[in-house]
């Protein structure tokens, strides 16, 4: 497609949001996704989400069996709807099916009994329709798993974890993950997943460090970028990271770190790989040492939705404390309409206890947002109206 083209279609998609919106109405729904407590699961955390090419609602996390700890017998669980998130089908374990592979190197005693399934990254190929799925074991190995058939049934797990090995060079790592939350496709076709990697005692996710991985062969094949946010100057330990798009082509990573300055990290590159800018704190995304999420909207080019708790870590006088923590509530999403320079609007989705999240747009732009509240995942469904009421 030439450059006029993309231009009159994407002017013509603007259009015609922006004639939705004249018409429609403020929305904003709630429904639980993950019950604490239920399938013979004590918790379920860290959620992801993707829509498929066929317009299904893919929403999966850790299933974690006994406890909330991050080390555990931990599983991966998927949901599908194909209803734009209003009712879903049964949940399904669905990551590492076959042989364990037990370890857990914070216990001494009964670690060997464990199976850690972490950090799952759904990635949708919109050339191809498959899904694509990267997840971890025990934090030191990282599979790659393959959907044909729009998330309901998936290949066998392949492992990827020598894709990691170039990352050595930089830092000796004993800790791997992926994202959370969802990887991307490029404009190019090439597939890119954020990760990162901790260096410290065996089993400690800190000090760490962050990067992308990427294939360009619709997953056959994984490759490691550059490094984008080692654990440097002002940067500390930069970890879980977020990846979208620009309207230009680029790829923006926003990146939860533990810095004084109690912001996200941001960072740019042409090809999600190589050539990233140097990174800086965004003075509007504060950071409460919590993942976010960020996607692009379709009504306009450079519109932006971002979710994460708005809190920050203050002392008795109401002051920062400066690489302080900040509390998991007032989930909140912010919108940009200049591919993230700015986010002007912010508005509270979930004032109580609110932490991990992650964003999906469906076809005709309704927003969903998947995120973690007390004992449950919940999936909330809004629209641009409801973001921009008062």
């Amino acid at each position: 497609m030439n450059k006029s083209v993309k231009l009159v279609t994407l002017t013509a998609l603007a259009l015609v949001f922006s004639i939705q919106s004249a018409n429609a109405q403020s929305m904003l729904e709630k429904n639980t996704v993950f019950a604490a407590n239920t399938e013979g699961i004590r918790t379920y955390r860290i959620p992801g989400m993707v829509v498929t090419t066929k317009g299904t609602v893919l929403a999966y996390c850790e299933a974690r069996k006994n406890n909330s700890s991050d080390w555990g017998e931990i599983e991966v669980h998927l949901r599908r709807s194909t209803d734009g998130g209003k009712t879903w089908e049964l949940q399904k374990k669905i990551a590492h099916t076959g042989v364990r592979l037990e370890g857990n190197p914070t216990k001494k005693n009964d670690g060997e009994t464990e199976q850690t399934v972490n950090n799952p990254v759904a990635i949708v190929n919109r050339q191809t329709g498959n899904i694509h799925l990267l997840y971890c074991i025990n934090y030191s190995r990282c599979f790659s798993m393959r959907s044909n058939d729009d998330g309901i049934t998936w290949s066998k797990p392949v492992d990827i974890t020598a894709t990691f090995e170039p990352f050595r060079m930089k830092y000796n790592w004993n800790v791997i993950a992926t994202g959370p939350g969802h990887g991307i496709q490029l404009k190019s076709g090439r597939l890119v997943v954020p990760i990162w990697l901790a260096y410290g005692k065996p089993g400690e996710h800190k000090p760490s460090a962050s990067a992308t991985i990427y294939s360009d062969d619709h997953g056959k094949t994984w490759k490691a970028g550059e490094m984008p946010l080692p654990n440097e100057g002002e940067m500390g330990n930069p970890n879980e990271t977020m990846i979208t798009e620009l309207s230009d082509g680029s790829v923006m990573l926003v990146n939860r770190n533990v810095s004084k300055a109690n912001r996200k990290l941001i960072t740019t590159s042409p090809n999600g790989a190589t050539d990233w800018t140097k990174p800086y704190f965004h003075p509007q995304l504060w950071e409460p040492i919590c993942m976010a999420s960020i996607v692009s909207h379709p009504s306009n080019l450079g519109t932006l939705l971002y979710s994460a708790p708005h809190t920050l870590g203050l002392d008795a006088a109401k002051k920062e404390i400066p690489a302080g923590r900040g509390k998991r509530e007032n989930l909140s999403i912010k919108l940009s309409r200049d591919d993230g320079k700015t986010w002007p609007l912010n508005k509270t989705l979930e004032a109580g206890p609110s932490a991990y999240s992650d964003l999906a747009v469906l076809s005709d732009g309704t927003i969903l947002c998947l995120y973690e509240g007390k004992d449950v995942i919940s999936l909330a469904r809004f629209n641009l109206d409801w973001l921009n009421e008062k």
